[in-house]
């Protein structure tokens, strides 16, 4: 199989690709987030995907051939406002105060560049999230794990704060970071066979 340049930082996606068998290097886009302010939520997260695309292709030698190039994007939002990454321990605390005993809406856009026909595709997936009511002492608690680092919205759906999500509308891997099956859909379309690693 080819190798898959992962424009991106994130141990939940590496684990996605190393769980489908997708050999890849990871090489960190540097990509101003802050132009996400001036557009629509629902545009922002497939205009960061392919920026960071763009901006890994331009940190690679000239004459080198590229094969493949995945990035994705992840963004939380309620009531049109967007949850980033929390900057610090009483941001985050606020986030999860804000989601309790609510739905908010998590949007994940894949982007994937084929180095032979020199295009990139995205698809975006949006997920339905409902925390249940929590106390000020579950809240505490949650924060005090220090999960929020680094996750868009201030927790991770697939480690603890699993224990106060009572239900999930749509793709779980959306929330993780890469929507798995229209990963697949898209690799699929252009080509790149996943399943060649099973067999």
């Amino acid at each position: 199989m080819e190798p898959i340049i992962l424009a991106s930082s994130s141990p939940r996606r590496q684990e996605i690709l190393k769980m489908l068998g997708i050999p890849f290097q990871v090489i960190m886009p540097n990509v101003n987030e802050a132009i996400a302010s001036r557009i629509a939520p629902n545009n922002t997260t497939e205009l960061l995907a392919r920026e960071k695309i763009i901006d890994v292709l331009h940190t690679l030698p000239s004459n080198q051939k590229i094969p493949w190039v995945l990035s994705a994007d992840t963004i939380v939002t309620k009531n049109s406002k967007i949850y980033g990454k929390p900057k610090n321990q009483e941001e985050a605390e606020r986030f999860i105060k804000e989601f309790q005993g609510s739905t908010h809406t998590v949007i994940t856009s894949v982007a994937l560049y084929n180095g032979k026909t020199r295009t990139t595709t995205t698809k975006t997936v949006e997920t339905k999230v409902t925390f249940a009511p929590m106390t000020s002492e579950e809240i505490k608690w949650y924060i005090d794990t220090g999960e929020w680092h680094g996750a868009a919205g201030g927790y991770r759906i697939q480690s603890l704060a699993s224990l106060f999500i009572s239900k999930i509308e749509g793709s779980q891997s959306c929330v993780t970071g890469l929507p798995i099956y229209e990963l697949y859909d898209m690799l699929k379309e252009q080509g790149y066979s996943v399943l060649e690693s099973f067999e």
